[in-house]
Parts: C-alpha cells; sequence; structure tokens
C-alpha cells in the first residue's frame, strides 16, 4: 500500500518523473480499493453514491500520476488527452504507460529511477 499512500501525498503534483513501477501499483491499489468501495456501497444500498464520491476524490492524483508518467517518457503531460481518440487512444496511452522511461535527466527532472536506487 505504499505505492498508493505515496501517490496521495502528491495529489495535485504535475511535475516531476513517475517509474513504471509507482504508476502500475498504484493502478492496482487503486483498482483493489474501487472495487472494495463498490461492494461496500453495494452491500449497504447507497446506489454507488459512496463509489461515486471515491472516484471523484481520486481522479487528480491518478491523473498528477499519469501527467509524472508521461514526463518520465519525455512527453507533455497533454499527451493524457490522447485518451479521447476513439478505440486507438486508450490503447496507446497503456502503450506509452508500459514503455520504460527515459534513463537519464529530461526537461521534467532527474530519473526517479536514479534516486530509488
Amino acid at each position: 500500500m505504499n505505492y498508493y499512500t505515496d501517490v496521495l501525498k502528491k495529489y495535485a503534483d504535475f511535475s516531476g518523473r513517475a517509474r513504471r513501477q509507482e504508476y502500475w501499483m498504484f493502478f492496482l491499489c487503486n483498482l483493489a480499493v474501487a472495487i472494495v468501495v463498490a461492494i461496500i456501497d453495494a452491500v449497504i444500498g447507497a446506489n454507488m453514491i459512496i463509489y461515486g464520491l471515491y472516484v471523484l476524490a481520486i481522479i487528480v492524483p491518478c491523473i498528477a500520476l499519469t501527467v509524472r508518467r508521461l514526463h518520465d517518457l519525455g512527453k507533455s503531460g497533454w499527451w493524457c488527452f490522447i485518451v479521447f481518440i476513439p478505440l486507438v487512444g486508450g490503447i496507446w496511452l497503456i502503450v506509452l504507460a508500459a514503455t520504460e522511461g527515459q534513463p537519464g535527466p529530461n526537461q521534467y527532472g532527474p530519473s526517479p529511477k536514479a534516486v530509488h536506487a
């Protein structure tokens, strides 16, 4: 759960870079939490209100993490909007998120891999 809380500590930090591991581990943790929240929501009969509030609370850190992940590739955060291209946009964003980042420093900062090593 460290990956989850580390991203939440940078709630709206769109600067810097994020490693692949940070991105995908947060994705998995967030998916697990979202499933648990949806189950709790269904059990108590809240008609997806609690789940909706969770999604609203987590959207900003998700976007910020995606922007930092794109920065690790040397791309602008504006590449997030590629997801709005039907069919291929979402797939292309997944490919970008799965691509290894630039090994050295780039215009967005030092390599997060070097910082964590």
